[in-house]
């Protein structure tokens, strides 16, 4: 087994166990650290992969980005007087969903046909980076604001709640 190998299944491992953590924690900053966790294992994985540019998004993006918004959104949203426990009725029925979920996944790896990968084309950084800042520049601040206002709503809606 090389080196890369041994560093692909650590990280898959880690993924694996972050992503279980976030489905498992009792408590909604555990599983938002969890994701966190999933995140970043996720972008060494595209690391290995030769794929930086998707690691950067990884990490920025989603690592960076989202999580911060949703730390945001918890700490805005919640009330003191409320439990911290996530546990409800409906923990069997996700658990069943999850291991259904999960022998799907298992069926589909076992029964593909794994052959060797072919290179992909290269891409052109630079033509991508002007695509971006020309023609999804607009769609992004779209998306951004859109994502903005619904954090406004949210901690209205919070707040309507406490005064009640």
């Amino acid at each position: 087994m090389t080196p890369t190998q041994l560093l692909f299944y650590v990280a898959s491992a880690l993924a694996l166990a972050a992503a279980l953590g976030v489905v498992g924690a009792r408590r909604v900053v555990h599983s938002a650290v969890f994701l966190l966790l999933t995140l970043l294992a996720v972008a060494g994985l595209f690391v290995l992969l030769l794929a930086p540019f998707l690691a950067l998004v990884q990490v920025l993006l989603f690592g960076g980005a989202i999580v911060i918004v949703l730390f945001f959104a918890i700490m805005l949203t919640q009330r003191p007087d409320a439990s911290q426990e996530l546990d409800n009725a409906q923990r069997p029925l996700a658990l069943i969903a999850s291991a259904l979920v999960l022998a799907l996944f298992a069926a589909i790896l076992v029964t593909s046909a794994w052959g060797p990968v072919q290179p992909g084309p290269v891409v052109d950084l630079p033509r991508l980076g002007t695509s971006l800042f020309t023609q999804w520049a607009i769609p992004f601040e779209v998306a951004s604001l859109v994502l903005l206002v619904a954090l406004m709503g949210a901690l209205i809606i919070a707040r309507l709640g406490e005064e009640e």
